[in-house]
Protein backbone atom coordinates (compact mmCIF):
# COMPACT_ATOMS: atom_id res chain seq x y z
CA UNK A 1 0.00 0.00 0.00
CA UNK A 2 2.21 2.99 -1.30
CA UNK A 3 1.63 6.44 -1.28
CA UNK A 4 1.13 8.39 -4.30
CA UNK A 5 3.90 10.52 -4.14
CA UNK A 6 2.86 14.72 -3.87
CA UNK A 7 4.15 17.69 -5.73
CA UNK A 8 7.05 18.76 -4.05
CA UNK A 9 6.99 15.74 -1.59
CA UNK A 10 10.57 14.05 -0.34
CA UNK A 11 12.31 11.71 -2.48
CA UNK A 12 12.82 8.53 -0.76
CA UNK A 13 15.54 5.48 -1.29
CA UNK A 14 13.08 2.87 -0.49
CA UNK A 15 15.09 -0.01 1.65
CA UNK A 16 15.78 -3.61 0.79
CA UNK A 17 12.59 -5.73 2.01
CA UNK A 18 13.77 -7.39 5.37
CA UNK A 19 13.70 -11.13 5.57
CA UNK A 20 9.95 -12.59 7.34
CA UNK A 21 10.01 -15.61 10.31
CA UNK A 22 11.40 -18.61 9.06
CA UNK A 23 9.29 -19.99 11.76
CA UNK A 24 5.96 -19.56 11.53
CA UNK A 25 6.11 -17.80 8.14
CA UNK A 26 4.58 -14.49 9.18
CA UNK A 27 5.89 -11.01 9.33
CA UNK A 28 7.69 -10.17 12.40
CA UNK A 29 6.09 -7.39 14.70
CA UNK A 30 8.40 -3.48 12.87
CA UNK A 31 9.84 -0.88 15.20
CA UNK A 32 9.80 1.74 13.38
CA UNK A 33 12.57 4.92 14.63
CA UNK A 34 12.16 7.96 13.03
CA UNK A 35 15.49 9.94 13.49
CA UNK A 36 16.91 13.31 12.62
CA UNK A 37 20.38 13.98 14.66
CA UNK A 38 20.29 10.92 16.69
CA UNK A 39 23.64 9.49 15.85
CA UNK A 40 24.59 9.80 19.51
CA UNK A 41 21.64 7.25 20.29
CA UNK A 42 20.21 5.19 17.26
CA UNK A 43 23.47 2.30 17.72
CA UNK A 44 21.83 1.91 21.51
CA UNK A 45 18.59 2.05 21.14
CA UNK A 46 18.75 -0.56 18.00
CA UNK A 47 20.55 -2.64 20.56
CA UNK A 48 17.90 -2.89 22.92
CA UNK A 49 14.99 -2.96 20.41
CA UNK A 50 16.65 -6.44 19.24
CA UNK A 51 17.39 -7.24 22.76
CA UNK A 52 14.22 -6.71 23.83
CA UNK A 53 12.49 -8.39 21.57
CA UNK A 54 14.95 -10.62 18.61
CA UNK A 55 11.98 -11.60 16.64
CA UNK A 56 11.43 -8.11 16.19
CA UNK A 57 12.92 -5.74 13.01
CA UNK A 58 13.67 -2.49 12.87
CA UNK A 59 13.24 0.58 10.16
CA UNK A 60 15.09 3.49 10.73
CA UNK A 61 13.64 6.63 8.41
CA UNK A 62 16.29 9.14 8.83
CA UNK A 63 15.44 13.16 7.43
CA UNK A 64 19.15 13.61 6.24
CA UNK A 65 20.81 14.16 9.61
CA UNK A 66 23.51 16.67 9.16
CA UNK A 67 25.24 14.94 12.14
CA UNK A 68 25.61 11.55 10.14
CA UNK A 69 22.99 9.25 11.62
CA UNK A 70 21.95 8.47 8.37
CA UNK A 71 25.37 6.97 7.51
CA UNK A 72 25.73 5.20 11.00
CA UNK A 73 22.31 3.89 10.30
CA UNK A 74 23.23 1.95 7.27
CA UNK A 75 26.11 0.57 8.95
CA UNK A 76 23.78 -0.96 11.73
CA UNK A 77 21.80 -2.27 8.39
CA UNK A 78 25.00 -4.04 6.87
CA UNK A 79 26.01 -5.53 9.67
CA UNK A 80 21.87 -6.81 10.86
CA UNK A 81 19.75 -8.53 8.06
CA UNK A 82 16.60 -6.95 10.60
CA UNK A 83 17.71 -3.56 10.75
CA UNK A 84 16.78 -1.67 6.73
CA UNK A 85 17.18 2.53 6.69
CA UNK A 86 14.55 4.74 4.68
CA UNK A 87 16.79 7.94 3.62
CA UNK A 88 14.69 11.32 3.06
CA UNK A 89 15.74 14.25 1.74
CA UNK A 90 14.90 16.57 3.92
CA UNK A 91 13.56 17.36 7.38
CA UNK A 92 10.03 17.25 6.94
CA UNK A 93 8.32 16.34 10.45
CA UNK A 94 7.79 13.55 12.17
CA UNK A 95 4.41 12.85 10.77
CA UNK A 96 5.71 12.75 7.35
CA UNK A 97 8.12 10.22 8.84
CA UNK A 98 6.21 7.67 9.97
CA UNK A 99 3.46 7.65 7.19
CA UNK A 100 6.34 6.82 4.84
CA UNK A 101 7.48 4.28 7.17
CA UNK A 102 3.84 2.89 7.84
CA UNK A 103 3.27 2.77 3.84
CA UNK A 104 6.75 0.74 3.25
CA UNK A 105 5.66 -1.54 6.58
CA UNK A 106 2.14 -2.51 4.86
CA UNK A 107 3.55 -3.03 1.70
CA UNK A 108 5.68 -5.35 2.77
CA UNK A 109 3.08 -7.19 5.27
CA UNK A 110 4.35 -6.50 8.53
CA UNK A 111 2.11 -6.55 11.80
CA UNK A 112 1.79 -5.17 14.42
CA UNK A 113 4.09 -2.03 13.46
CA UNK A 114 5.81 0.33 16.37
CA UNK A 115 6.27 3.80 16.63
CA UNK A 116 9.46 4.42 18.98
CA UNK A 117 11.89 7.50 19.68
CA UNK A 118 15.12 7.22 19.09
CA UNK A 119 16.29 9.08 22.09
CA UNK A 120 15.74 5.85 24.62
CA UNK A 121 12.74 7.76 26.24
CA UNK A 122 10.69 4.95 25.18
CA UNK A 123 12.22 1.88 27.03
CA UNK A 124 12.10 -0.83 24.54
CA UNK A 125 12.73 -2.99 27.72
CA UNK A 126 9.09 -2.50 27.98
CA UNK A 127 8.13 -3.43 24.43
CA UNK A 128 6.71 -6.51 24.86
CA UNK A 129 3.75 -5.41 27.08
CA UNK A 130 2.69 -3.21 24.15
CA UNK A 131 3.06 -6.75 21.95
CA UNK A 132 1.08 -8.70 24.45
CA UNK A 133 -1.79 -6.45 24.55
CA UNK A 134 -2.54 -6.73 21.23
CA UNK A 135 -2.72 -10.43 21.78
CA UNK A 136 -6.74 -9.71 22.09
CA UNK A 137 -9.60 -8.16 19.72
CA UNK A 138 -7.37 -5.19 20.32
CA UNK A 139 -6.28 -2.76 17.13
CA UNK A 140 -3.80 0.26 18.86
CA UNK A 141 -2.10 -0.54 21.99
CA UNK A 142 -0.60 2.92 23.83
CA UNK A 143 2.41 3.32 26.40
CA UNK A 144 1.05 5.59 28.27
CA UNK A 145 2.45 7.98 31.03
CA UNK A 146 -0.56 8.87 32.44
CA UNK A 147 -2.46 5.79 33.75
CA UNK A 148 -1.81 3.66 37.08
CA UNK A 149 1.43 2.39 36.69
CA UNK A 150 3.09 4.75 34.24
CA UNK A 151 5.54 7.73 35.07
CA UNK A 152 7.78 10.05 33.68
CA UNK A 153 11.69 10.03 34.78
CA UNK A 154 13.96 13.56 34.97
CA UNK A 155 11.06 15.92 33.74
CA UNK A 156 10.91 19.29 35.25
CA UNK A 157 7.27 20.13 36.57
CA UNK A 158 6.72 22.41 33.72
CA UNK A 159 7.27 19.70 31.20
CA UNK A 160 4.62 17.05 33.04
CA UNK A 161 1.85 19.32 33.51
CA UNK A 162 2.60 20.86 29.83
CA UNK A 163 1.94 17.36 28.73
CA UNK A 164 -1.16 16.33 30.91
CA UNK A 165 -2.61 19.48 30.07
CA UNK A 166 -2.22 19.06 26.49
CA UNK A 167 -3.57 15.51 26.65
CA UNK A 168 -6.83 16.58 28.60
CA UNK A 169 -7.34 19.74 26.63
CA UNK A 170 -7.36 16.85 23.73
CA UNK A 171 -9.64 14.74 25.29
CA UNK A 172 -11.89 17.35 25.61
CA UNK A 173 -12.14 19.13 22.57
CA UNK A 174 -11.90 15.94 20.57
CA UNK A 175 -13.85 13.33 23.07
CA UNK A 176 -11.15 10.96 23.25
CA UNK A 177 -11.33 8.61 26.28
CA UNK A 178 -7.14 7.98 26.05
CA UNK A 179 -5.22 9.22 29.33
CA UNK A 180 -2.46 10.17 27.28
CA UNK A 181 -3.43 11.35 24.07
CA UNK A 182 0.25 12.89 22.89
CA UNK A 183 1.98 9.83 23.58
CA UNK A 184 4.47 8.48 20.90
CA UNK A 185 5.14 4.97 21.74
CA UNK A 186 2.77 2.81 19.98
CA UNK A 187 2.01 -0.77 18.46
CA UNK A 188 -0.94 -0.86 15.48
CA UNK A 189 -2.46 -4.07 14.01
CA UNK A 190 -1.48 -3.51 10.25
CA UNK A 191 -5.73 -3.83 9.63
CA UNK A 192 -6.22 -0.73 12.12
CA UNK A 193 -3.78 1.40 9.91
CA UNK A 194 -5.51 0.23 6.80
CA UNK A 195 -8.63 1.76 8.51
CA UNK A 196 -7.74 4.88 9.69
CA UNK A 197 -6.90 5.74 6.17
CA UNK A 198 -3.70 7.08 6.50
CA UNK A 199 -4.44 9.45 2.81
CA UNK A 200 -6.34 11.70 5.36
CA UNK A 201 -3.55 12.10 7.64
CA UNK A 202 -2.18 15.46 7.30
CA UNK A 203 -0.57 16.50 10.26
CA UNK A 204 3.40 16.50 9.94
CA UNK A 205 4.31 17.81 13.36
CA UNK A 206 3.98 16.69 17.02
CA UNK A 207 0.12 16.84 16.89
CA UNK A 208 0.67 14.33 14.49
CA UNK A 209 0.36 11.34 17.49
CA UNK A 210 -3.20 13.42 18.36
CA UNK A 211 -4.42 13.10 14.66
CA UNK A 212 -3.58 9.51 14.50
CA UNK A 213 -6.14 9.00 17.55
CA UNK A 214 -8.80 10.96 16.76
CA UNK A 215 -8.90 9.27 13.21
CA UNK A 216 -8.25 5.92 15.18
CA UNK A 217 -11.94 6.97 17.38
CA UNK A 218 -13.72 7.86 14.08
CA UNK A 219 -12.75 4.47 12.46
CA UNK A 220 -14.14 2.77 15.56
CA UNK A 221 -10.90 1.35 16.74
CA UNK A 222 -10.00 -0.17 19.97
CA UNK A 223 -7.56 1.27 21.60
CA UNK A 224 -6.39 0.08 25.26
CA UNK A 225 -3.10 2.15 27.34
CA UNK A 226 -0.75 -0.12 29.14
CA UNK A 227 1.60 1.49 31.64
CA UNK A 228 4.96 2.51 31.10
CA UNK A 229 7.93 4.56 32.00
CA UNK A 230 8.88 7.73 29.96
CA UNK A 231 12.88 8.65 30.57
CA UNK A 232 14.27 12.18 29.56
CA UNK A 233 17.09 11.85 26.94
CA UNK A 234 20.30 11.43 28.59
CA UNK A 235 22.32 12.69 25.08
CA UNK A 236 21.54 14.98 22.29
CA UNK A 237 18.82 17.80 22.00
CA UNK A 238 15.35 17.52 22.53
CA UNK A 239 12.89 19.04 18.91
CA UNK A 240 10.25 20.09 21.21
CA UNK A 241 9.24 23.37 21.77
CA UNK A 242 6.66 25.79 23.14
CA UNK A 243 6.01 27.31 19.46
CA UNK A 244 5.35 23.19 18.65
CA UNK A 245 2.87 22.51 21.06
CA UNK A 246 0.89 25.88 20.58
CA UNK A 247 0.64 24.37 16.94
CA UNK A 248 -0.65 21.63 17.79
CA UNK A 249 -3.03 22.70 19.86
CA UNK A 250 -4.44 24.94 17.51
CA UNK A 251 -4.74 22.32 15.25
CA UNK A 252 -6.63 20.31 17.98
CA UNK A 253 -9.14 22.98 18.06
CA UNK A 254 -9.56 23.39 14.61
CA UNK A 255 -10.86 19.23 14.53
CA UNK A 256 -12.72 19.90 17.25
CA UNK A 257 -14.89 22.71 16.11
CA UNK A 258 -14.93 19.88 12.73
CA UNK A 259 -16.11 17.46 14.77
CA UNK A 260 -18.89 19.13 17.00
CA UNK A 261 -20.36 21.46 14.51
CA UNK A 262 -18.94 20.26 10.65
CA UNK A 263 -20.60 17.76 8.55
CA UNK A 264 -18.77 14.17 8.31
CA UNK A 265 -18.69 12.23 5.63
CA UNK A 266 -18.74 8.57 6.71
CA UNK A 267 -15.34 6.90 5.61
CA UNK A 268 -15.15 3.83 3.88
CA UNK A 269 -13.43 1.04 6.06
CA UNK A 270 -11.24 -0.78 3.70
CA UNK A 271 -11.63 -4.64 4.10
CA UNK A 272 -9.09 -6.38 6.76
CA UNK A 273 -7.05 -9.56 6.06
CA UNK A 274 -9.89 -12.46 6.80
CA UNK A 275 -7.49 -13.97 9.83
CA UNK A 276 -7.62 -10.62 11.64
CA UNK A 277 -10.84 -10.59 14.28
CA UNK A 278 -12.61 -7.42 13.38
CA UNK A 279 -12.28 -4.38 15.86
CA UNK A 280 -14.57 -2.89 18.56
CA UNK A 281 -15.34 0.62 18.44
Amino acid sequence: MARAEQPGAPSRVTPTPIPRSTESGLPRPLVVIPTYNERENIVAIVARVRAAVPAASVLIVDDSSPDGTGVLADELAAADASVRVLHRTEKNGLGAAYLDAFAWALAEGFDPIVQMDADGSHLPEQLPRLLDALAGPVDLVIGSRWIDGGSIENWPRHRQLLSRGGSAYARWVLRLLTRDATAGYRAFRAGALRRIRLDDVHTRGYGFQVDMLWHAREAGLTVVEVPVTFVERERGRSKMSAGIVVEAMLRVTGWGIRSRFGHRVPKPVVPDDPATKPSRS
